[in-house]
């Protein structure tokens, strides 16, 4: 959409609703027009979606391809918002269970399952942003999930059902210095996964979901990659509101989800091309296209970014795979799983073209989640047995399903317990495809392939940081400190006896609570304030989801956005 369309549309109906309205400000009325679908509206005016359009993806001239003795071809498998216990591999799974994954659990059991895994962030577009640059985000400014403003008033000012015993807090003041959504994009400067492998002639190739900018220079294929089919937005309807054939679950307790539903579009794009309508549920036509994709690169060294929006609300799931799951009583537990059904299906489809393409041996497959599960989907157990939610740094919201398989590389059935992250991901795909890391930045990943081999023995980090504003936190060794509002209230804990968080030792071991918050301090000290400043100040609950009522013992943390 053209960025000058679509403001030029914003003001005019500021201009038409400020005339009746005009005891509010431009942010209350953005709100309320976005409560009516005033996004959609706009955004499907700017730029129609047009039907269904064939994608022809750009393939390789048959003998070029690799093989066992040339590079490999990589592919990254990120789903969104997917919590510990969506999984079956460590015995879990939705339904106590019914819902089973086997073909990402084949993942980690045909290669090696990092059970002390990372998100790059507890929220999604710094942990993706992370992930291909291998830095912090935070390290050059980037930390916050881009947004509209009137995203972040509803969130700040949702007049919840239960009683809030912390108030949240929507920034005004910093209104003059907020970009318009579409320019918070991950600085121009910093140098991409794809970036670095075309030194290596790779081909690279992203669907779903993008999130780290939408203006001109700073979309997929400004940014390194070949081929783009997907949406630059971090979320996307995955079928029509009315389609027969879907089935949905609204969270009416969550003002997200009361902003999701009347504005998303179901739409893609290939590369800058207008927006055209998918032929399928969302899930399975990205899973499609992949196999196609696929198919098309098997002749050359191809790095293929899989990134799904789902399971990220608004829950909308195909009825087949909604009716399969009878013996789950909860409509929206029902509806969550079915869409992990249909994720796991897309992905053993990928799995078994890269078979079909004879270049399975030669192809690093790696598998997470942009972040833990989130409270607002109103389910208890997303991410059992860890404490907390998307948009905490406890571990609920930061320890994820991290999967990596390459059978030329990477033995079998390999665990590795040490603590890894995302920012690791550059690096190890950086030296398994032969290229250098940039030189003129501080680059805070690193090759994974020695330790999970053994070729290393000492823990890849000293420690792994994370911030969102005031809120900060740390991992050294088997310790971890989470600093929040207000006033730096501290949460420490010994991860080796305690991984779950229960027992805050913050009182009773003063010299490692002095020992992280100087790590904090000095970790940290380097990094940029951010390239824009926070609207957002949001209590979150680590042991509550929205739908929970909560009691004078439930003590939040802050998040920033």
């Amino acid at each position: 959409m053209s960025t000058v369309v679509k403001r030029g549309l914003y003001i005019l109906i500021f201009i038409l609703v400020g005339i009746g309205v005009g005891f509010l400000n431009q942010v209350s009325i953005m709100t309320w027009l976005a409560s009516k679908g005033s996004i959609k509206f706009i955004s499907t005016i700017a730029e129609p979606i047009l039907p269904t359009q064939q994608v022809d993806w750009a393939s390789a001239e048959p003998g070029t391809g690799s093989n066992s003795e040339e590079l490999p071809n990589i592919i990254i498998i990120l789903a969104d918002d997917l919590g510990w216990n969506d999984i079956s591999f460590y015995g879990g799974g939705l339904g106590n269970g019914a819902v089973q994954t086997p073909n990402i659990d084949r993942i980690a059991a045909e290669g090696v399952h990092f059970s002390n895994g990372y998100a790059g962030n507890a929220t999604c577009a710094p942990s993706r942003a992370a992930l291909l640059t291998g830095r912090y985000p935070t390290r050059y400014g980037f930390e916050f999930t881009p947004g509209p403003a009137s995203a972040m008033n509803m969130m700040a000012t949702f007049d919840s059902h239960r009683e809030q015993l912390h108030p949240g807090y929507f920034l005004e003041e910093n209104l003059s210095d907020f970009p318009p959504f579409e320019e918070q994009g991950v600085p121009t400067t910093e140098i991409l996964l794809p970036e670095i492998l075309a030194s290596k002639d790779y081909h690279s190739i992203l669907l779903g979901k993008w999130h780290l900018g939408e203006s001109e220079g700073y979309t997929p294929t400004d940014r390194g990659f070949d081929e783009f089919l997907g949406f630059l937005s971090g979320v996307a309807m995955f079928a029509e509101y009315d389609d027969p054939t879907m089935i949905k679950s609204i969270q009416e307790f969550d003002g997200i989800d009361q902003f999701l539903w009347p504005n998303l579009t179901f739409a893609v794009r290939y590369n800058k091309e207008q927006r055209f309508k998918p032929d399928e549920y969302m899930t399975d036509y990205l899973s499609h296209q992949a196999v196609r994709a696929i198919e098309a690169n098997k002749d050359r060294p191809f790095f293929m970014y899989l990134s799904y929006n789902a399971p990220h609300t608004p829950l909308h799931a195909m009825k087949s795979d909604y009716d399969s799951l009878s013996m789950i009583e909860s409509h929206t537990e029902r509806v969550y799983g079915a869409m992990m059904l249909s994720l796991d299906r897309g992905i053993g489809k990928v799995i078994d073209a890269v078979e079909a393409a004879g270049i399975s041996d030669n192809t690093l497959i790696i598998f997470s989640s942009d972040n833990g599960g989130a409270d607002y989907v109103g389910l208890p157990n997303l991410n059992a047995p860890y404490r907390g939610w998307k948009m905490t740094f406890f571990e609920g919201g930061t320890h994820v399903p991290f999967f990596m398989r390459w059978p030329n590389r990477i033995e079998a059935g390999t665990e590795y317990q040490r603590p890894v992250t995302h920012i690791d991901i550059f690096s190890t795909i950086a030296a398994a495809a032969e290229v250098s890391v940039p030189t003129d930045r501080e680059i805070d990943g690193v090759d994974l392939l020695p330790f999970m081999t053994g070729e290393r023995s000492e823990d890849p980090h000293e420690a792994i940081f994370w911030r969102t504003g005031t809120y900060r936190a740390v991992r050294s060794g088997d310790w971890k400190l989470q600093l929040s509002d207000p006033d730096e209230t501290p949460f420490l804990y010994n991860l080796a006896v305690d991984p779950t968080e229960q027992n805050n030792l913050a009182t009773t071991t003063p010299k490692e609570l002095k020992r992280l918050k100087n790590m904090i301090q000095e970790g940290m000290s380097k990094w940029q304030p951010p390239l824009r400043p926070p609207l957002l100040k949001a209590p979150n609950y680590p042991d509550k989801h929205l739908n929970e009522p909560l009691d004078n013992e439930d003590t939040p943390v802050y998040w920033y956005n």
